[in-house]
């Protein structure tokens, strides 16, 4: 029995599209994840891992899809090719089956460094980018999560003796937010 062709794919943003990525290829089975490739904590990615049996084959566009960490991309392929999973990057022509080939280890361990160094550069120019608008004045920062009558009312219930964990849900907020907002205290209230 041959095992099943499974494609991953994945982008940064959601307003990217992933339909590029494996056009042409028959998958029996797809899973797209929609976040950074810093590392492997993604949704999908793990799911993947998890579904794959020794027979099967994992394509994936390009090296930087899977990770873009050198590390954790060589882990990821040592581990699959290890289960009997083949690992086939389509843009860098590269197939991985677990059998010992050094120019393959080579051009896994320069490629990977390649697109780990990318992301460096990439989050490096929007420090830069980022500290410029704040010079100029551009840059505000994110919005706060909550408008100063939302602020209110979270303090009133709050102080009304109602959960915590209650307050932060239906306000769509992490607990870190709600106790930040309960904490800071307007100047023009504190003088009263």
């Amino acid at each position: 029995m041959s095992g099943q062709n499974v494609g991953y794919v994945r982008v940064s943003t959601v307003d990217q599209n992933t339909a590029r990525q494996l056009d042409g290829v028959a998958l029996n089975r797809t899973f797209e994840d929609k976040a950074s490739g810093k590392d492997v904590k993604r949704p999908q990615l793990e799911a993947c891992l998890l579904h794959l049996r020794e027979g099967d084959t994992l394509h994936v566009h390009s090296m930087d899809r899977l990770s873009r960490n050198l590390d954790d991309l060589r882990r990821v392929v040592k581990d699959l090719t290890g289960r009997g999973v083949v690992v086939n990057f389509h843009k860098e022509n590269l197939l991985f089956t677990g059998e010992s080939s050094p120019m393959a280890n080579l051009l896994l361990s320069m490629l990977g460094a390649v697109a780990e160094f990318e992301r460096s550069i990439i989050l490096e120019r929007q420090a830069e980018g980022i500290a410029i608008a704040k010079a100029e004045g551009r840059y505000t920062g994110r919005k706060p999560a909550l408008t100063p009558e939302r602020v209110q009312e979270l303090r009133q219930r709050a102080a009304s003796g109602e959960k915590k964990t209650v307050l932060a849900a239906e306000f769509g907020i992490s607990r870190q937010t709600l106790y930040t907002n309960l904490e800071s205290v307007p100047a023009s209230t504190s003088a009263s």
